[in-house]
């Protein structure tokens, strides 16, 4: 029998080897205490690859052998509702049996208590089955452990330390129906007229004279939006200019949303009204929908104007999870290229022993290892950062010294997973789209044809560096968190910087000499930034020392003065991915030798593409700049003209 999990030698080795599971586990099991808990790690782990080989055997058997089928099965909207048409509605049956839709909700709330990082790794086996059965799937884990998350953060959740367990939690019926498989939730953010740009969000959140809430508006490509249980971002302050607290981002609030009631077991929809289904490019099995709230009965999430804090908790994980889905699919373009390649024979020999095709190949093959080293350092590092400040919320050491050590520890990890999460959205979104058109091309001209699936994944991946924030948002974020904390903190970054060029130089390690190197452009892209940037703001202090410029740019506003850095954001971007794939796949080697072999493939795709990426950076986007402050220059002259 087929098994995704079990023929992937990559996944397992992090599974049995790569994973330093101890720390997850024991967080999750509350230190090996809880009532029908694992008695140790390697139960639990033990488990996980259980689940694992189950979703393997399952993804391989059910979902791949219907794939033509799956995208010809588009979802219709009937009777106010969406409608699935086999074989859809049967493969959703099947993993409602298999009970995977509680899989990372604690044991006490009837759950399998596994970590959310298992999950992920169902999410990308899925993946590469069918992304639209993956969304659906996706839909549900993920928003129950979303409530289960705001609940503890907002102080609604209740927590026995004797048990020990959680005894009440806020959102109780959205966790039950959605473990059982009978509902589904999502997220509401993009509007028609505001996408990435959510300080122009209009959607209102309005309290009546008793304290309820009620929100209006419209909310559109909603991914699985036709489910019961919706978060919505909505305004409750008015949008307003100048020193207003509660101006643009500060004024949203995150709401809970039933869709629909259930009388007598049917929906009863009262107050929303689903506008209508996105045709679709690709992901064709998976509803996409656009809906109306008319002041529609809600449920305020922690406090009023805390919305864009609950939001970037869904959307940290969010783009974890599409980090997974994207790699799935990327598994799958490589894998059915390579089989294609091995039996397509051409010239003499099968196409895979051409020097083009092979070298495809390769670099797809490293991508996907790439991917997944920053797919499973980012997901653990949120995971564990995460649960250790439910530790210190529910079960805190008594000792000071050791409550002080798990605090700077989680500050640790959710900085290093703030820097890993855009970078792991942005490669492997973008390399999603390159490896499946890549598939395409190998496959020639069946891969244009339908029978192959080659053309299906590329329209597939074609979302991936959009939805969840687009490649360019997820650039931007990472150019702003590296420039500022050079800004915030020069002398740490003149001293890390000169430890780079030091071990670039001196490490008896050839393999920390090599990617030190890597790290010293990283540290050149962001001071020649920087430096342009400061000559641009405060002109002769190019030439004062980095450490007196925290004083000096203490009105440095990134909105105005980062034009030449929003320029090359994603070229600070791809180098910046690349040092960190770096840094992960060395640490591995110095663990497990054998992953030096992974660390120099991808070294030497990485150090060209780096040292391009910085010479683009020093020496184009004049040109361009100037012609767009000239065309600003214009528009205002003509505004000042016409007023």
């Amino acid at each position: 029998m087929a098994n995704l999990y079990d023929e992937n030698d990559d996944l397992r080795w992090y599974v049995e080897k790569g994973i330093d599971w101890e720390p997850l586990v024991r967080l999750t099991e509350y230190d090996y205490r809880s009532e029908g808990g694992f008695e140790n790690c390697a139960e639990a782990v033990d488990f996980y690859k259980d689940v694992l080989d189950l979703v393997g055997a399952f993804t391989a058997d059910e979902i791949v052998p219907n794939h033509l089928a799956l995208d010809a099965c588009h979802p219709r909207l009937e009777g106010g509702d969406v409608v699935y048409d086999e074989p859809m509605a049967s493969l959703l049956q099947s993993i409602t049996d298999l009970e995977l839709y509680g899989l990372t909700i604690p044991r006490e709330l009837g759950g399998l208590n596994a970590p959310m990082l298992v999950f992920h790794m169902t999410t990308g086996l899925f993946a590469q089955a069918d992304v639209s059965v993956c969304a659906h799937y996706g839909f549900h884990g993920g928003i129950a452990m979303a409530a289960v998350m705001f609940s503890a953060s907002e102080g609604s959740t209740r927590f026995d330390p004797k048990l020990p367990g959680i005894t009440e939690t806020r959102f109780t019926e959205l966790v039950d129906s959605i473990v059982a498989g009978e509902a589904w939730g999502c997220m509401d953010i993009t509007e028609p007229d505001a996408g990435s740009d959510m300080a122009n969000l209009s959607t209102k959140g309005e309290q009546d004279d008793d304290g309820n809430w009620f929100v209006t508006g419209q909310k559109i490509f909603i991914t699985s939006g036709h489910g019961r249980w919706h978060f919505v971002i909505a305004r409750t302050e008015p949008k307003s200019s100048g020193d207003d607290a509660f101006a643009g981002l500060k004024g949203l609030s995150m709401f809970l949303v039933p869709a629909y009631e259930l009388e007598n077991g049917e929906k009863v929809r009262k107050h929303t009204s689903l506008d209508g289904l996105e045709e679709k490019l690709g992901h064709h099995g998976s509803a996409t929908v656009a809906i109306s709230f008319e002041r529609c009965p809600a449920h305020l999430v922690g406090e009023r104007g805390e919305g864009f804090k609950y939001m970037l908790h869904l959307m940290n994980g969010a783009r974890v999870g599409v980090g997974f889905e994207a790699l799935g699919l990327c598994e799958a373009a490589y894998r059915s290229a390579r089989a294609y390649a091995a039996e397509r024979p051409s010239m003499g020999k099968t196409i895979d022993q051409h020097e083009m095709i092979a070298d495809m190949l390769d670099e797809a093959r490293t991508d996907i290892q790439g991917i997944r080293a920053l797919a499973v350092a980012a997901g653990f590092q949120d995971e564990l950062a995460r649960k250790i400040e439910l530790k210190l919320q529910f079960m805190p050491p008594t000792s000071d010294e050791e409550r002080g050590k798990l605090e700077r520890q989680m500050r640790r990890l959710q900085k290093r997973s703030r820097h890993l999460t855009p970078l792991l959205k942005y490669l492997a979104a973008e390399k999603a789209v390159e490896i499946a058109r890549r598939g395409v091309q190998i496959h020639g001209g069946v891969g244009y044809c339908v029978e192959y699936g080659a053309e299906r994944l590329l329209r597939d991946a074609m979302v991936m560096p959009i939805y969840e924030g687009t490649s360019q948002i997820q650039a931007l974020m990472a150019m702003k968190d590296n420039l500022m904390n050079a800004v915030k903190k020069p002398r740490r970054f003149v001293r890390d910087f000169t430890q780079a060029r030091w071990r670039a130089m001196s490490s008896r390690d050839p393999h920390e000499r090599r990617v030190a190197k890597l790290q010293v452009i990283q540290y050149q892209a962001v001071q020649f930034l920087l430096s342009r940037l400061a000559v641009a703001k405060l002109g002769e202090l190019r030439h004062a020392p980095m450490e007196s410029w925290s004083e000096q740019l203490k009105n440095f506003d990134p909105k105005k003065d980062f034009a030449l850095a929003m320029l090359h954001a994603e070229k600070l971007c791809i180098i910046l991915t690349d040092v960190a794939v770096a840094e992960e796949l060395l640490a591995q080697g110095r663990k497990d030798a054998e992953r030096y072999e992974v660390l120099d493939r991808w070294m030497e795709r990485a150090e060209p593409r780096c040292r391009h990426q910085l010479d683009l950076i020093q020496t184009t986007g004049g040109r361009l700049l100037d012609a767009l402050r000239g065309h600003q220059a214009d528009e205002a002259t003509d505004a000042v003209a016409a007023k």
